[in-house]
């Protein structure tokens, strides 16, 4: 194996000799000639042909190294990054993975963990499976007509554009998906068939075959064309598509069906989040009522569930306050009544932000996606940043 170029970016000389000592433990890294410049480390990584570790110490002059770490990550596709901070915290760490850094520690540098953080790098450029952090999140309703498509294929979109990866719509309404129709799709690849070659499926042919949505990195996985095909499928296919889709798409965006059957049990079982949608209105709070309690049953964390208010107006006679006591719950997020722009977006087949992104339903959607992002992202830092004070 060719060695790694290994640029060190930092200012402290006490930890620049601290790194070079332990990258010369390492028979497949190549120290590269100490540079200070930032412009000169950029261009000296992008005429790198082979693979390079830039090491990053954002002790000091933290904003123009997130900047170096952005740029890199974004144009230089052979190198990892390994950031290094004297002052950590969560919201740093989130500003250092969000810029492209792999991986994190904490200055004083303990040498074991540096180790294992280098071979993790090290085994990555190994085209070894990358650290799976995809969230599955389901949108359920144990009512039609709440607005639960509207929700997910907005949500979907939205994430795509605010992330840039990989998202994955599935239609689980195996009887009377709507999915395509509101996206205007025809696809040629339904669930149906996927389960029946669940074992010869690849990224590659997950990539290529799956409908991408007008250029958009969401990709959508149409409900079976025929009431037969979705008689056969069974709950433990579901969480086998689940774990497939897993390796190549950061978010799962389940639009399940409004029942309780085993296929969507399996659905909402596998779910790291459920946004369980309702309506300001007594019969269908009485409906929410009943999944929560159900939920609660199924062993669910509260956590897990978060209430959405579909078509939320403030002069509604049932107000917030209302809605959370009926419920004994928090909502987590109002969605503005806006039957125009919803009703113009389901006819036309586009999501309501290609309408109209300045409209309060689309302002809306948007923001509940970044809120989403944020807030699950934020959960994995904070998991891994415990994980490494732990360990000191």
């Amino acid at each position: 194996m060719n060695k790694i170029s290994t640029i060190i970016v930092s200012e402290e000389f006490s930890t620049s000799e601290v790194l070079k000592l332990f990258i010369g433990e390492f028979d497949n890294l190549d120290l590269v000639e100490n540079l200070q410049n930032y412009n000169d480390i950029f261009n000296k990584l992008i005429s790198l042909k082979e693979k390079s570790l830039l090491i990053v110490d954002l002790s000091t002059n933290k904003q123009q190294k997130l900047d170096l770490i952005l740029k890199i990550s974004r144009e230089c596709k052979n190198c990892k990054v390994l950031a290094l901070s004297d002052n950590p915290s969560v919201d740093l760490i989130i500003e250092i993975m969000r810029a492209g850094a792999k991986e994190f520690l904490p200055i004083p540098i303990i040498k074991n963990e540096f180790f294992e953080a280098v071979n993790k790098l090290i085994l990555e450029f190994g085209e070894q499976k990358k650290y799976n952090k995809c969230k599955i999140i389901s949108v359920f309703s144990n009512k039609g007509g709440i607005g639960k498509t509207s929700l997910a294929s907005n949500l979907a979109l939205e994430l795509a554009k605010i992330t840039k990866e990989n998202i994955a719509l599935i239609d689980l309404n195996f009887q009377m998906g709507d999915i395509t129709t509101f996206l205007d799709l025809k696809p040629s690849f339904n669930i149906s068939y996927m389960l029946e070659n669940i074992d010869k499926i690849n990224e590659t042919f997950l990539l290529s075959t799956l409908e991408k949505y007008k250029g958009t990195s969401l990709y959508i996985l149409a409900d079976p064309p025929y009431f037969k095909q979705a008689d056969n499928i069974q709950p433990k296919q579901i969480t086998k598509l689940f774990n497939t889709l897993k390796d190549t798409f950061s978010y799962i965006i389940v639009d399940a069906e409004a029942s309780f059957d085993g296929k969507n049990i399996a659905a909402l079982d596998n779910s790291d989040l459920i946004l369980l949608v309702t309506v300001a209105n007594l019969p269908a709070l009485r409906n929410t009522q009943r999944c929560l309690e159900l939920f609660e049953k199924l062993g669910y964390d509260r956590e897990k569930t978060k209430i959405i208010v579909n078509r939320y107006m403030e002069n509604d006679e049932i107000k917030e306050t209302d809605i959370e006591k009926v419920l004994s719950k928090e909502i987590y997020w109002k969605i503005p009544n806006n039957y125009f722009a919803i009703m113009t977006a389901i006819n036309k087949g586009i999501p309501v932000s290609e309408i109209n992104d300045t409209t309060n339903i689309a302002q809306s959607y948007k923001k509940l996606a970044q809120h989403i992002s944020d807030n699950l992202y934020r959960l994995n830092m904070v998991e891994k940043f415990e994980n490494i004070l732990n360990n000191n």
